[in-house]
């Protein structure tokens, strides 16, 4: 054979070899279709559910890969969002808080604009909820994207996100919602967990948010049927998700694993198989966090994760499992949390660093004008006919806790006080905290703290956190780990004293979480009132007042309430809402100064749907507090 025929064949077996073992390589890329919905854990029928009712899901599950450990890393739509779509932890963004308005790195790249470059039509039909501008980052995002609009020959990614299960449906009963079913579960048949009341009208709900999922089963039904009459069906991996947990108590805002654990099915047609080697259908119990979405998907185009990117492919060869998943809970309206947790499929172990307010906060998002599933909690709370486990959402929060999932699926049995489990407990604590400062973990500074500092550095949010050293973090968490961990208010006294705004907030916190006695510090509890730091000195003020009814702290509260920094304010209305009926000399000011700049269309009351709406609601709290009547919705 001559030298220059070699050379041809060489080249014809390398240009195959390109073409055909790739999916970067135009011919080989997949369609990648997300449909997702809102608030539901995994109770579809596939899942061994027997009251669902999902017959299109299941029979795609025969043929898919069905998820038994994939979770949101937030148990709440915002927050869980701004995840999938960027790879990356909230946590480390600062997008961590629901609905927040927050300054990303100006050379960010979210999945959709990696996709774009990788050659990619792009569509998002239609909920964004990101905490952060959408805008020029899809080719298409609006309720009539679809794959159908993009350029002839184009591989397409493109999500359906489904509203229908979402926890304002399952709270009320809108005969429209369920028209399309002939088929209604029947609520005497329901099951309920321990911490929901079992009482006929909780089965309604129950029985009513199965319904809402057998409406989406018919959704996925039409979405299939469209792929293929467009010839689609078989070079499309299909993805179908929840973005957390149920949308009632006990889920949704629960940092637990009811609500983070989601169902997942993924569709992997024959032809691109290869690229999901290292998974068994029909059913897998690899561990995947919603930060891994991203980096899995651009992989399947052939693309480059980019390096900011946290999350990692999930799929292929090469996929290390992981051993463990990492969540966190923050503001939720206007209800203040910071918790952290981490499992490893079968132990969950949560750190609250704010355990002295509890779940069922008194606030609009819990009362009784919220209907439905809250309506009945607080109407049974008040008849005093609650059981155990329900009134359990209304106290206080373990500072720690650790459940075996698979012996007490309901978590309601806290094993950190156990000796045996010791070793478990050190293993996930130890895992938790190095994660927590491995990726900076926002949520150590209070949110309009860490936002003040971003607006006067011009810079992002994760940018401004990353300027901190290595022990000056390390001091912050120090600080946050006093929360329920004192046994004398002077142990505080250096924290409070401590150069860092954060370090004295933390102390604070600590300091309001302590039911002993606070008299040693009260000098400087008042000192800290004319902090440099607003977040610090609101702080003192509300525990000023709640303790001592402090004059001079509840007259902060003017001032608190009057900063042009709305995330300032939010901390100050919500501190304000917390001392009950003792803001009640400052209800003229609310009602005749304050809340008409946040006055709006949203829910017939506020200016929209990020800070002026939270305000509002802990404002409109405050006055209720006090004895006013204020119809929300």
């Amino acid at each position: 054979m001559k030298k220059q025929d070699k050379h041809i064949i060489k080249s014809i077996f390398f240009l195959v070899v390109a073409v055909f073992s790739i999916p970067s390589q135009a011919k080989d890329k997949p369609n990648i279709l997300w449909i997702t919905h809102e608030d539901l854990s995994p109770i579809y029928g596939c899942y061994g559910d027997e009251y669902a009712h999902t017959p299109n899901i299941d029979k795609l599950a025969e043929s898919s890969i069905r998820f038994l450990n994939a979770y949101s890393n937030a148990p709440i739509c915002a927050p869980a969002r701004s995840t999938l779509i960027t790879g990356m932890y909230a946590t480390s963004l600062g997008t961590q808080h629901l609905r927040s308005e927050i300054p990303v790195p100006e050379n960010m790249k979210i999945l959709p604009e990696v996709l774009r470059e990788a050659g990619y039509y792009t569509s998002n039909n239609v909920k964004t909820d990101y905490n952060f501008s959408h805008e020029g980052r899809w080719d298409e995002s609006s309720n009539k994207a679809h794959w159908r609009n993009r350029p002839e020959g184009k591989p397409f990614f493109s999500v359906f996100n489904f509203m229908i299960t979402h926890e304002s449906r399952i709270n009320r009963f809108n005969p429209e919602d369920t028209k399309s079913l002939n088929l209604h579960h029947n609520p005497d048949n329901a099951q309920l967990p321990p911490f929901l009341p079992d009482s006929p009208r909780m089965k309604e709900i129950w029985a009513h948010s199965y319904d809402l999922l057998s409406v989406f089963d018919l959704e996925v039904k039409n979405l299939l049927e469209q792929l293929k009459e467009d010839g689609l069906y078989e070079n499309t991996i299909i993805f179908i998700f929840s973005d957390h947990g149920t949308g009632l108590p006990g889920y949704k805002r629960w940092l637990n694993n009811a609500g983070l654990q989601v169902p997942f099915i993924l569709h992997v047609p024959d032809k691109f198989k290869k690229w999901a080697q290292n998974l068994s259908a029909p059913v897998t119990d690899r561990k995947v966090g919603f930060v891994d979405f991203a980096p899995t998907v651009i992989s399947l185009a052939g693309a480059k994760v980019p390096d900011m990117m946290e999350g990692r492919n999930f799929l292929g060869r090469e996929s290390k499992p992981k051993k463990y998943i990492f969540g966190y809970r923050d503001r939720a309206d206007d209800c203040y949390e910071m918790s952290r947790s981490v499992t490893d499929g079968r132990y969950l172990y949560v750190r609250h660093f704010m355990p002295q307010l509890p779940y069922f906060q008194e606030a609009l998002i819990f009362s009784a004008q919220m209907r439905g599933s809250y309506e009945e909690i607080q109407r049974l709370k008040w008849l005093g006919q609650l059981s155990e486990p329900t009134q359990a959402l209304f106290r206080a929060k373990p500072v720690e806790a650790l459940f075996d999932l698979q012996t007490d699926p309901f978590e309601q049995n806290n094993l950190i006080a156990n000796p045996e489990y010791t070793s478990k407990i050190d293993e996930l604590k130890n895992q938790l905290f190095t994660w927590m400062l491995d990726y900076h973990d926002t949520g150590l500074l209070n949110e309009g703290e860490y936002m003040l500092q971003a607006k006067n550095s011009s810079k992002s949010v994760y940018e401004t956190i990353r300027q901190y050293s290595k022990p000056e973090f390390r001091k912050i968490l120090e600080s946050a780990h006093l929360t329920g961990k004192i046994n004398k208010s002077e142990e505080l006294v250096p924290y409070l004293q401590d150069k860092e705004n954060a370090v004295r907030y933390w102390a604070l916190v600590a300091a309001d979480a302590f039911d002993g006695d606070l008299e040693p510090i009260l000098p400087l509890l008042k000192n800290l009132l004319e902090d440099d730091s607003y977040s610090v000195a609101i702080m003192a003020a509300e525990i000023l007042v709640k303790r001592y009814s402090d004059p001079v702290a509840l007259q902060k509260f003017e001032q608190f309430l009057k900063i042009d920094n709305e995330p300032v304010v939010l901390q100050a209305a919500i501190s304000l809402r917390r001392t009950g009926n003792k803001a009640a000399a400052l209800i003229p000011l609310i009602e005749n100064e304050i809340m008409p700049k946040f006055r709006g269309d949203v829910w017939g009351r506020y200016k929209n749907w990020s800070y002026p709406m939270f305000i509002g609601m802990a404002l409109d709290q405050t006055m209720i507090n006090c004895g006013k009547f204020v119809q929300v919705r």
